[in-house]
C-alpha cells in the first residue's frame, strides 16, 4: 500500500475540520475545550483508505494563539491541503501558515475554497485569481489544484476525496535512512503502559526492535506498532505511527526525537541560515522561539553579517536545551507568537571555528558545494577534520563523503579512521620523528607507538610520514618496526634484552615502569611487552608486581637485605624496611608481598618472620 501525509493549514473557522469530517466522517475535536470553543486547538489525525493508497490527514489549528500548534504539525506534511473561506478570501492566519509552509519546504498545495455554497460563481472566480495572484509572492510553492467545495455539497467533496487518491504516495519500503521520529503526543493505556505519536520522518521502526530516545540518551524496546488503528510489525517513511513503548511513566515528552542509537549528538549551539518574512527583520543577539519537528526551544540569534547574503542572514543559534538535528533540516522562528522567520540549519555540529572563518564555509554548505566546504573545515581543522558525522553535518552517507573527498587536492585521507588531514600538517609529525630518530640512534617504532606520543595523528596518517622517511633513505622496515638505516644489520631483539636489561640494572632498586621504559627507548610497545615476556621466561628480570619488574640480580640483592633486617629486629614491616631502604610505599609493597612467595617466611599481621 502507498502512504501520503495530507496537512491542513488556513484561517480559523475557514472549515478545515469540517471538510475532512465530510470525507472520512470523523471529527478530529477530541479535547473537550475543542468542542466547547469549535475549534481545533491540538493536531488532530484522521484518515481515508482504498485498495492501494492510505491518506493520512493532520489537521493543524488556525487560530493566531495556536500558531506553535500548527508548526509541529507541518513538519510532516508531504502536501497541504490549503482551506480559504471563499467569502472571506485569505486571511491573516492563512498568509501565516503559507509564509510557515514556505519556510518548512512543504512544496505542494491543493486549495479547497469552502463555502462555495454561500457565494456566488462571480466571487468564487474573482478568489481564485486572488490566491494565484497572492502566491507568486512564494515562487517554492507549488499550486497543484484549487477545488471548489461545500460540505453540503457531496459531490465537490467526493471529487476531491478522488483525487486526493491520485496523488503519487510512497511504498511501504525500508527506506536506508536513520529512523527519525518526533513525538507529538504522550499518554498511557491502561493494560499496555506509554504510547506515543508522530510521524515517520525518515526510515523505518519495527516491533521488538531497539529505538533510541535522543534527549534521554536511553534504548528502549518499542512493544507494539499502529498504523490508523491496525497493528504492524513494521513502520515506514511517510505514515503516521503509535508506538506502545518500554519506558517508565513521565519520562517521554512532546518534541522528543526518536532514533537509531550512535547517529546523531546533540548541541546547544549550530549554524543556521534565516529568512524572514517581508514584515520582520532579526536583529543580532535576539531572543526567539526555535521551532523544529514538534519541539520549541528558546534561542539567541548571533548574525556573522547584519547585510543579507542569499536573501537572508548567515547565524549561530544558542538554544536552551541540546537539538539533535541533521544538515539543511528546517526551523520556524517565533517572537511574541508571531512567525517572524525561517530557514534551515548548516551546521548541527558545534564547532569552535573562528567567526571570520566561519562564514565562508556556511555560504558552501548553504550552496551544497560539500568539496569547498570540507577544504575549508581542513584547513581549519589542521590536526585532523573527522567525517564519522557526516550523516549528521552534511546530510551525506560515509561512502559518498569519502569520494568527495577523493577530489581534494594536497589532503590525506585516512579512510579507516574517516579523518581528513591537509598534508601540510605532515610537517609536524615528520619533525617529531626526525627528532627521535637523531636523538636517539637505536630507536626502534611503529605507526601504534608514535600515536600514543602524537594522539591527535591517526596511525595511517603517520604511517605515511614514516613511509616517506623510509623512501629518502633515513629509515628502513624490519619486523614492522622502523630503524635507522645507517645502523646496519642488528638483531633487533637481542639488542632491545641487552638495553632494557642494563636500563632495569642500573636502576637498581626503582626501576621505571615498562610503558615508561618503551618511551625513553624510543621503542614499539608491543614489540617491548615481546621483549619483557621474553626475559622473564629466560629469569633474567622478575615480575614483582603489575608495572614493576627488577633484574634477578637486583632482586637478589634485595632479598638478602630484607632477610638481614628480619636477622636484627625479629620481623620487617613496611616501616623498618622504609627506614633502611627510603623507597616510595610502591616497591616497599612490591618485594614485602613478594618476600611472602619465599618458603622460610611466615607473614603474621603485617610483619614478616623467619621460620625456624
Amino acid at each position: 500500500m502507498k502512504h501520503i501525509i495530507v496537512g491542513t493549514a488556513g484561517h480559523i473557522d475557514h472549515g478545515k475540520t469540517a471538510l475532512i469530517e465530510a470525507m472520512n466522517g470523523y471529527n478530529g475535536d477530541e479535547l473537550k475545550e475543542e468542542k466547547e470553543k469549535g475549534i481545533t486547538i491540538d493536531l488532530s489525525f484522521s484518515n481515508i483508505t482504498d485498495k492501494n493508497t492510505n491518506i493520512a490527514f493532520i489537521d493543524v489549528p488556525g487560530h493566531e494563539k495556536l500558531v506553535k500548534n500548527m508548526i509541529s504539525g507541518a513538519f510532516g506534511f508531504d502536501i497541504c491541503l490549503f482551506v480559504v473561506d471563499v467569502n472571506e478570501g485569505l486571511m491573516p492566519q492563512s498568509i501565516e501558515h503559507l509564509e510557515v509552509l514556505s519556510f518548512l519546504g512543504v512544496k505542494d498545495i491543493i486549495i479547497a475554497l469552502s463555502k462555495c455554497d454561500l457565494s456566488t460563481d462571480t466571487l468564487i472566480a474573482n478568489r481564485e485569481k486572488e490566491i494565484l495572484d497572492f502566491l507568486k509572492n512564494y515562487p517554492n510553492i507549488n499550486l497543484v489544484k484549487i477545488f471548489r467545495t461545500s460540505i453540503h455539497d457531496q459531490k465537490s467533496i467526493d471529487n476531491l476525496k478522488e483525487y486526493l487518491f491520485t496523488l503519487k504516495g510512497k511504498d511501504e519500503t525500508k527506506e536506508n535512512e536513520i529512523f527519525r521520529y518526533y513525538i507529538d503526543r504522550v499518554f498511557s493505556v491502561k493494560g499496555f503502559g506509554e504510547v506515543v505519536t508522530g510521524t515517520v520522518l525518515s526510515g523505518f521502526v519495527e516491533k521488538n526492535q531497539k529505538i533510541y530516545v535522543c534527549e534521554l540518551a536511553k534504548e528502549i524496546v518499542v512493544k507494539n506498532i499502529q498504523v490508523h488503528k491496525e497493528s504492524r510489525n513494521i513502520a515506514t517513511k511517510h505514515q503516521r505511527v503509535a508506538l506502545n513503548l518500554d519506558i517508565t511513566h513521565g519520562k517521554l515528552k512532546k518534541g522528543y526525537l526518536l532514533s537509531n542509537k550512535g547517529y546523531l549528538r546533540g548541541f546547544n549551539t549550530i549554524d543556521i541560515f534565516i529568512k524572514t518574512t517581508d514584515k520582520h527583520t532579526i536583529s543580532n543577539n535576539q531572543n526567539v522561539n526555535f521551532l523544529y519537528g514538534t519541539k520549541n526551544l528558546s534561542a539567541k540569534i548571533n548574525l556573522y553579517s547584519d547585510k543579507k547574503i542569499n536573501g537572508g542572514y548567515y547565524a549561530k543559534a544558542t538554544l536552551n536545551e541540546k537539538a539533535y538535528l541533521l544538515h539543511r533540516d528546517k526551523f520556524i522562528l517565533l517572537l511574541n507568537n508571531w512567525v517572524v522567520g525561517g530557514g534551515i540549519v548548516l551546521d548541527p555540529i558545534s564547532d569552535p571555528i573562528k567567526k571570520s572563518k566561519k562564514l565562508p564555509i556556511l555560504r558552501h554548505l548553504y550552496n551544497k558545494e560539500y568539496k569547498e566546504a570540507f577544504l575549508e573545515f581542513c584547513q581549519n581543522h589542521k590536526k585532523g577534520f573527522g567525517l564519522i558525522s557526516s550523516l549528521q553535518r552534511f546530510a551525506l552517507n560515509h561512502e559518498k563523503a569519502l569520494s568527495i573527498a577523493k577530489e581534494l587536492d594536497n589532503i590525506f585521507i585516512d579512510e579507516k579512521a574517516l579523518v581528513l588531514y591537509p598534508k601540510a600538517t605532515q610537517d609536524i609529525i615528520k619533525n617529531k620523528i626526525n627528532e627521535i630518530y637523531t636523538k636517539n640512534s637505536y630507536a626502534l617504532l611503529s605507526p601504534t607507538a608514535l600515536k600514543l606520543r602524537i594522539k591527535w595523528a591517526s596511525e595511517d596518517f603517520i604511517k605515511e610520514c614514516l613511509d616517506y622517511f623510509v623512501s629518502n633513505g633515513f629509515l628502513e622496515i624490519e619486523k614492522n618496526i622502523y630503524k635507522r638505516k645507517d645502523i646496519g644489520k642488528v638483531d633487533i631483539d637481542k639488542e632491545l634484552e641487552k638495553r632494557v636489561v642494563s636500563i632495569l640494572e642500573n636502576s637498581g632498586f626503582t626501576p621505571p615502569a615498562p610503558y615508561n621504559l618503551y618511551d625513553d627507548l624510543d621503542i614499539d610497545r608491543k614489540l617491548g611487552d615481546q621483549i619483557f615476556k621474553k626475559l622473564t621466561s629466560s629469569k633474567k628480570i622478575v615480575r614483582i608486581a603489575h608495572n614493576l619488574f627488577i633484574t634477578a640480580a637486583n632482586l637478589s640483592k634485595i632479598l638478602s637485605m630484607q632477610k638481614e633486617i628480619i636477622k636484627k629486629d625479629g620481623y620487617i614491616d613496611i616501616k623498618n624496611f622504609r627506614q633502611r631502604l627510603n623507597l616510595s610505599r610502591k616497591y616497599l609493597i612490591g618485594y614485602l608481598e613478594y618476600l611472602d612467595k619465599l618458603s622460610e617466611i611466615k607473614k603474621e599481621g603485617n610483619r614478616r618472620y623467619l621460620i625456624g
